[in-house]
């Protein structure tokens, strides 16, 4: 074999692992393995489109931070756990790849990005979850449920919210220390014309009322002792 097709053919197979090891690096997986795995290990699902996209159809279970909101990637983020491995996509893998290149600076062990995105997934017939055709609540609802008791604590959250997942075992722990407090959920994903009136423009957003009057309000995770010295505004 001439000297010249030898040397033509290693270049090849040397660019070849060289892609192939890059791609192993980058931690990418196709719609089967990427399903394999978030079905198998305890793994965080990231969705990095925007809100409107995730409520046309998301994987299950999956939390949701827009690449696009830069201020928001980054809080919402900030809420992941770094030693657990995350799972990512976008519609075809290009906002997912640059996100998954982000979370990996910033530390995170396992960041794993689905090759072609939620494209691929449904173009494998795979299943997705969309957002529940909810009425919006009216204003006068409103008011009829912070009126509904004395203390009445509204909380502004979303089950794909990364911070409100973690304040979730947080609040369940103050409202059975303080039964007198009744609790008023607004799904944010849903009630966008709740949202819009109160500007809640991050998540969680937390409203007390006291006889219907708002005495305390707060963004973002709290912690029993802030709970607490807001449900004292009240008393």
């Amino acid at each position: 074999m001439p000297n010249i097709i030898k040397t033509t053919l290693l270049a090849s197979l040397l660019t070849s692992f060289a892609c192939n090891g890059i791609a192993q690096n980058e931690g990418s997986k196709d719609v089967d393995n990427f399903e394999k795995s978030i079905q198998s290990k305890q793994v965080q699902v990231l969705d990095v489109r925007t809100a409107d996209e995730f409520k046309t159809g998301h994987l299950k279970g999956a939390l949701q931070a827009d690449w696009l909101q830069k201020q928001q990637f980054e809080d919402r983020t900030s809420y992941l756990d770094k030693n657990k491995p995350v799972y990512l996509y976008c519609l075809s893998g290009g906002r997912s790849a640059a996100a998954a290149d982000a979370l990996r600076k910033k530390g995170f062990k396992e960041v794993v990005n689905l090759e072609g995105g939620i494209n691929a997934w449904k173009k494998a017939g795979k299943p997705l979850e969309e957002v529940s055709n909810i009425a919006q609540m009216t204003e006068d609802a409103y008011d009829k449920a912070i009126h509904s008791s004395p203390i009445v604590l509204v909380d502004f959250g979303a089950e794909w919210c990364p911070p409100c997942r973690k304040m979730k075992p947080v609040l369940e722990q103050f409202l059975k220390d303080h039964p007198e407090v009744k609790l008023l959920e607004v799904d944010a994903g849903i009630q966008t014309s709740l949202m819009k009136k109160f500007d809640v423009d991050a998540l969680p957003d937390f409203i007390l009322y006291k006889d219907g009057h708002q005495v305390w309000r707060k963004q973002g995770l709290q912690t029993q002792k802030q709970l607490v010295a807001g449900l004292k505004t009240a008393k």
